[in-house]
């Protein structure tokens, strides 16, 4: 009996194994269940529809993000289009400079801002600006090719024999002068003195001498700095 009873025991014992997996399986199903009647119960939910306020308020921000990226890209390309003109007319046609030192005073003095524009035909008394090692000097057109030039010892200046009458210079002065005088301007050269007579290096010296034509960079007419020089430039 009791090997029989054995027999029996052993068939009728539950698997360990098998009962997790059926716990297991029966967990799972459950599970599954509960997310599928959740779902369900969300999805028979009805959907809040958008008020007719809030879809007027999103179109406008809309529309208001495109006219502000329209404005946007318009204002850059003006600004470029406007600095590129302006670096090209300052570069070919009317260069800005600044002056330095004292040489034209009273006329234009140190930190003075102008503008010069390119000239063919220059006048008496202009005055003009040109390259000089590197450099860009400024001095009043005085005499032409071929023209005799003289300077007294009291600094009147005559063109020809005739006195120049000088209304900007407020000090004559013979200054630094070491070319032979009367002088005959070089074919194709200017003539050039500053304002400051006592002071200025200019076509009285070799040292500058007197101008090419090539050298010239333009006549200066206008000073924009400081507002007190506001105007054109005699």
């Amino acid at each position: 009996m009791s090997g029989t009873e054995n027999r029996e025991a052993v068939r009728t014992a539950p698997d360990p194994e098998r009962q997790t997996e059926l716990n297991t399986e029966g967990t799972t199903a459950d599970t599954a269940g509960k997310k599928s009647g959740k779902a369900k119960k969300e999805e028979s939910r009805p959907l809040k529809k958008p008020e007719l306020k809030e879809l007027e308020s999103e179109l406008q921000r809309e529309r208001y993000k495109i006219r502000y990226r329209r404005v946007l890209r318009s204002t850059v390309f003006t600004l470029v289009v406007v600095a590129a003109a302006a670096i090209l007319v300052a570069t070919l046609w009317m260069p800005v400079l600044q002056i330095y030192g004292a040489s034209m005073t009273p006329t234009l003095t140190d930190g003075d801002i102008v503008i010069s524009r390119k000239v063919r035909n220059l006048k008496q008394g202009d005055i003009v600006a040109f390259y000089y090692n590197n450099r860009i000097l400024v001095k009043r057109y005085i005499a032409n090719a071929g023209d005799w030039v003289d300077i007294d010892e009291d600094g009147n200046v005559y063109v020809n024999g005739e006195l120049l009458n000088e209304p900007y210079v407020y000090e004559k002065a013979l200054g630094e002068c070491n070319i032979e005088l009367p002088y005959q301007v070089p074919e194709n050269r200017i003539f050039v003195l500053g304002d400051h007579r006592s002071v200025s290096i200019d076509s009285r010296s070799t040292a500058v001498g007197c101008v090419a034509e090539d050298q010239i960079v333009g006549e200066l007419v206008f000073c924009v700095w400081p507002f007190s020089n506001l105007g054109l430039i005699k």
